[in-house]
């Protein structure tokens, strides 16, 4: 954690005295915003409704009747010659988990045009496209590669947020993507939460990155856009507990394997000698989309995969599929959300696979196990959360300190509905239907089901003067009530309540 708190400083520094340009530019525009609230949950059991818990990026507590300070200050800063900087802090203060005060946010960066943007710490993305997924992160059951449900992993990432449309296409073909290098900073939790016979990788490294192409008329003449896309995750790096595996490969030469996702060195394990060094996955993205003007529907399907079985569709029709409808007049009802997930396929059971069977005779595919790996036993999880969809039920949720996913083997329903009742009150409910059959390795005796439903309600006071640009609502005020029912999480129900107060710190236009 030192190191990391170092090379924030140091990037700061480096922010600083860019920002110390501002005064010799010919616009300096700058704001910086401030967030205080609270958050408190009971329920009639030991956890709090699944609804309530998820999709938060990792700030609830699983625990039941538990709560949460915390405090938040956002600064952006415009430049001269289209450089810009951002930054921001958020602390948190919570009952009901591993450690009680903890840093959620901290990360600077720097942009150029608002195109093109490096960053560098741990933030939420909930703004400027950092994370790129396709769905509705308020809507939606979860993006399977990337979602917003588990805390923010330390990085750096060069990203573009916004589709950019590529030369002498005549505006028809725009592209985005990312690339990101980070580091896990959950050792001492996991230590705390593991039984005595589970091993795992300290301080794991990760890569991710995406690309996305989106044919669109940029002048809005045709009302049909279509996007492709994919994306690639990868945990490699670190220390194992288990003392034949030890310190794991972590040259430039290995992260480049990383990158391009190639078999580790002669100081790989056997295992990444003869698959890929590291554990990877990821996904590919569509989404089809008709918006005539007042309205707009999508229709998207995100293909998951976890090795290069899934990547070359021997894992079937695995994934996520949505349909979006987007009503702007009707204000009592404008999103709805309906989606079904699949992960039951996993490439079938354990196989030979024809397309690599002549180069590795003897060598197996299938029963992917998402999310999981047999040497970064945590998987696809940060402190235990779901890096992916949290249909997928997070580890956190085991029992007897077991590290990775017991439930990756899932058929499920979901629907999100949000709305307005009036101008200052806002609602969004949201309902899932899952049937988990455990894992390809750990089947279930029988069907385990979850019915989780959930609605939001807030109340936001806007002062007079908050239509400005960049200034904030003022007040927010919160509840929200969920319910679970079934076999594979157990019976709850709970409610919480929230309040919010933002405002502006300081926010200047100069011209010189």
């Amino acid at each position: 954690m030192k190191r990391y708190f170092r090379f924030f400083l140091c990037v700061a520094g480096i922010l600083c005295y860019i920002g110390g340009y501002a005064e010799q530019a010919d616009t300096l525009r700058l704001y910086t915003l401030y967030y205080t609230g609270a958050f408190g949950s009971v329920a009639s059991n030991d956890l709090t409704p699944f609804g309530i818990v998820n999709g938060r990026y990792g700030k609830v507590p699983l625990k039941a009747n538990n709560g949460y300070l915390y405090g938040s200050v956002y600064h952006r800063q415009q430049l001269g010659k289209g450089l810009g900087w951002h930054a921001g802090v958020q602390l948190i203060a919570s009952t009901s988990r591993y450690r009680n005060i903890y840093l959620q946010e901290l990360y600077a960066a720097v942009s150029y045009k608002n195109r093109f943007y490096l960053s560098a710490g741990s933030r939420e993305g909930r703004d400027d496209g950092y994370n790129p997924s396709l769905w509705d992160r308020q809507l939606s059951s979860g993006d399977l590669v990337f979602s917003s449900n588990a805390r923010p992993i330390p990085e750096i990432n060069f990203y573009i947020p916004r589709f950019l449309t590529i030369p002498r296409t005549a505006g028809w073909l725009q592209a985005k993507g990312n690339f990101a290098v980070g580091r896990s900073f959950d050792t001492d939790y996991l230590e705390s939460f593991r039984g005595a016979q589970q091993t795992y990788v300290r301080n794991v490294l990760w890569h991710h990155k995406s690309m996305y192409l989106q044919i669109q008329d940029t002048r809005g003449d045709f009302p049909v856009s279509l996007i492709l896309g994919a994306r690639h995750f990868a945990q490699w790096g670190g220390t194992s507990t288990h003392p034949k595996l030890g310190k794991q490969p972590r040259s430039v030469k290995d992260f480049l394997r990383i990158v391009a996702g190639t078999s580790g060195g002669s100081d790989a394990s056997i295992s990444d000698r003869i698959n890929v060094l590291g554990n990877h996955y990821g996904s590919y993205d569509f989404r089809l989309a008709y918006e005539p003007g007042d309205w707009s529907i999508f229709g998207y399907y995100q293909h998951f995969f976890d090795d290069r079985s899934g990547m070359e569709w021997y894992n079937a029709w695995d994934g996520l599929k949505g349909i979006q409808l987007q009503l702007p007049r009707l204000r009592w009802m404008n999103k709805v959300v309906v989606e079904r997930l699949s992960t039951m396929d996993q490439s079938g059971p354990f196989h030979f696979i024809e397309f690599d069977h002549d180069k590795y005779p003897g060598y197996g595919g299938g029963a992917d196990n998402y999310y999981n790996n047999g040497e970064y036993t945590t998987g696809a999880s940060y402190f235990n959360r779901s890096l992916g969809s949290p249909l997928l039920i997070s580890p956190e949720y085991n029992t007897n300190g077991v590290l990775g996913f017991r439930h990756n083997r899932v058929r499920a329903w979901h629907l999100g509905i949000e709305g307005e009742v009036s101008g200052n009150v806002t609602y969004r409910v949201k309902a899932s239907s899952v049937e988990s059959f455990g894992t390809p390795y750990a089947p279930t005796l029988r069907k385990l089901t979850l019915f989780s439903i959930a609605t939001d309600w807030r109340y936001t006071y806007r002062s007079r003067c908050a239509k400005k640009e960049h200034e904030t609502p003022g007040w927010e005020f919160g509840v929200a009530a969920g319910m679970d029912c079934g076999s594979l999480l157990g019976n709850h129900w709970g409610i919480s309540f929230s309040v919010t107060k933002s405002g502006v710190i300081s926010r200047t236009f100069q011209r010189r």
